[in-house]
């Protein structure tokens, strides 16, 4: 099977694509507000399950279409060992729930209410859903975990920050 796609680079010369343009580094021009950012996110994830965590990361930049932040947590779950096969399902969870636990799948549930909050709020009963399956401290942390990759999606959207380009 032959690939007759242009490669990147011929269609980028060809002007059929647009090249993402760094824009302001908001590290070096914000440094208090970016380190009160990664605190918050430091305070967000602990206790919780690494695993978790990426899920929730993934799904956020998924439903923000932040390529950056979707190429950065696919390559750090990869590297903490998550399968390919589940990484290729979260974008359809709920049609592929055999994939993830019940956990995972409330909070995979909570990470789109509160990330597309503008469509509908955060239902009752994705928030309860989420409360049996986390304690208090836990759910508050995977709220602050949602609130932080929304923040980072929109941080590298706005910057102009250009996929498999990590700084870390």
């Amino acid at each position: 099977m032959t690939n007759n796609a242009p490669t990147h680079e011929a269609a980028e010369a060809a002007g059929t694509i647009e090249v993402r343009v760094p824009r302001v580094n908001f590290a070096k021009a914000a440094p208090k507000a970016f380190r009160a950012l990664i605190g918050f996110d430091a305070a967000a994830r602990e206790g919780l399950d690494p695993a978790l965590v990426e899920l929730v990361q993934i799904r956020s930049s998924q439903l923000n279409k932040c390529a950056y932040c979707l190429h950065m947590h696919t390559s750090d779950a990869r590297k903490a060992g998550e399968s390919e096969e589940r990484l290729h399902m979260v974008a359809v969870w709920e049609e592929a729930a055999h994939f993830f636990t019940d956990r995972e799948r409330a909070a995979l549930a909570l990470t789109e209410a509160v990330t597309l909050v503008a469509h509908g709020g955060v239902p009752d009963a994705v928030y309860e859903r989420a409360a049996r399956h986390f304690a208090e401290d836990e759910l508050a942390r995977l709220l602050a975990l949602i609130f932080t990759i929304n923040t980072w999606n929109r941080i590298a959207l706005s910057t102009g920050k250009v996929a498999g380009t990590d700084e870390r």
